[in-house]
């Protein structure tokens, strides 16, 4: 079962004119469930227009504050960050699932690693989380950060980064990337795109002597930022992505009146969930998570785009073919891990479990 928790709107901070933090607070025995990782995300649900729609936020503390906040920037059409950011007010309860995620790399105090973060507008939130963690607990680790936007109204924690920078002079270094704002270098102006990827890497920033670089923002820029740091020398081991990105969840496709149980049947599948194992069917066109749902399993969730990981689940007998992966390591993919919402069945029968 996908377990949702109440937290308490401790604070709400205006950040930018269409961003707002959020600081939020478990119940004392909830407190366990919520230490997270840094990079990590949490997975909120809201009923509208009797509608239940999730999305999901990462966390920008870093691992060491002893608070859980998250950064929601309004987004056109988007109920849940326009609700988030116009009418949630403190002392609101909002539910969430407990930190999910694997954007983040063992961290390991003795070395003196260089790390390089690529952020794009909203997609600074779990790098913050990672930039505050590796600079409180790596003590040696020194940091360069490339954030676009497209203007200086538009960066999210602005003043935060800044004090970063100031209190860890020599370690932090930020290059901000301004699309419609100009700045005295004109390396730092326009996108974050390839052709800016390239000069920097070439006039800047040496990727070859970087040990981690980890990338979130629109899937233009990580594609872009991910094959100039290759074409300049970085391992592909050493590059992590987190996709932004907003979909809203399909409904399970209802089943017809009358219809038979052979009708439009490809494959059946036993499902794993929380110990309880259950049988169900796939039809033409669902996938895992859609027949699952369907089937009243509550099965986690959240973007339905292959992007945040919520559905992963092991898949122990069968195959399947994801049509979309941007939350899963080649290694978990090669250990039998999917993305339940994006897999649809390739065998006839499969067997699912979320416990694995």
């Amino acid at each position: 079962m996908a377990r949702f928790y109440p937290l308490r709107v401790a604070e709400i901070r205006r950040d930018t004119r269409d961003a707002v933090v959020l600081t939020l607070e478990p119940r004392p025995e909830d407190a366990e469930a919520f230490r997270f990782v840094q990079g990590q995300y949490l997975t909120f649900r809201r009923a509208f227009d009797g509608e239940e729609l999730r999305r999901s936020y990462s966390i920008c503390a870093g691992r060491g504050e002893g608070r859980l906040r998250v950064g929601i920037k309004k987004v056109e059409g988007g109920w849940f960050s326009a609700w988030a950011n116009e009418e949630l007010a403190p002392g609101d309860t909002i539910e969430a699932m407990a930190p999910m995620g694997s954007f983040h790399a063992p961290l390991e105090a003795e070395r003196a690693r260089h790390y390089l973060l690529f952020a794009g507008g909203s997609g600074i939130t779990p790098i913050l989380s990672i930039v505050k963690t590796v600079l409180a607990e790596e003590p040696r680790a020194t940091l360069t950060l490339v954030y676009g936007n497209r203007s200086t109204s538009a960066i999210m924690f602005r003043e935060e980064l800044e004090d970063l920078k100031d209190q860890h002079l020599g370690r932090l270094s930020i290059i901000h990337v301004l699309e419609s704002e100009a700045q005295d270098i004109d390396l730092f102006n326009g996108r974050l795109d390839r052709q800016k990827c390239d000069l920097l890497f070439s006039r800047w920033i040496d990727p070859k002597r970087a040990d981690l670089a980890f990338i979130c923002g629109p899937e233009p820029m990580m594609k872009a930022v991910s094959e100039a740091l290759e074409a300049h020398g970085m391992a592909k081991e050493k590059i992590k992505f987190e996709l932004f990105a907003s979909s809203r969840p399909k409904k399970p496709r209802p089943r017809p009146e009358g219809e038979s149980a052979a009708d439009g049947i490809v494959a059946t599948a036993r499902i794993v969930l929380d110990g309880v194992s259950r049988e169900i069917a796939l039809r033409e066109g669902e996938s895992v998570l859609e027949a699952a749902r369907a089937a009243t399993i509550d099965a986690p969730f959240s973007c339905c785009a292959g992007v945040c990981s919520t559905c992963r689940a092991k898949l122990v007998e069968g195959e399947v073919e994801m049509e979309a992966n941007y939350a899963l390591e080649d290694y978990e993919v090669a250990r039998g891990y999917i993305l339940t919402c994006q897999s649809r069945p390739v065998t006839k029968r499969l067997v699912v479990d979320y416990d694995g």
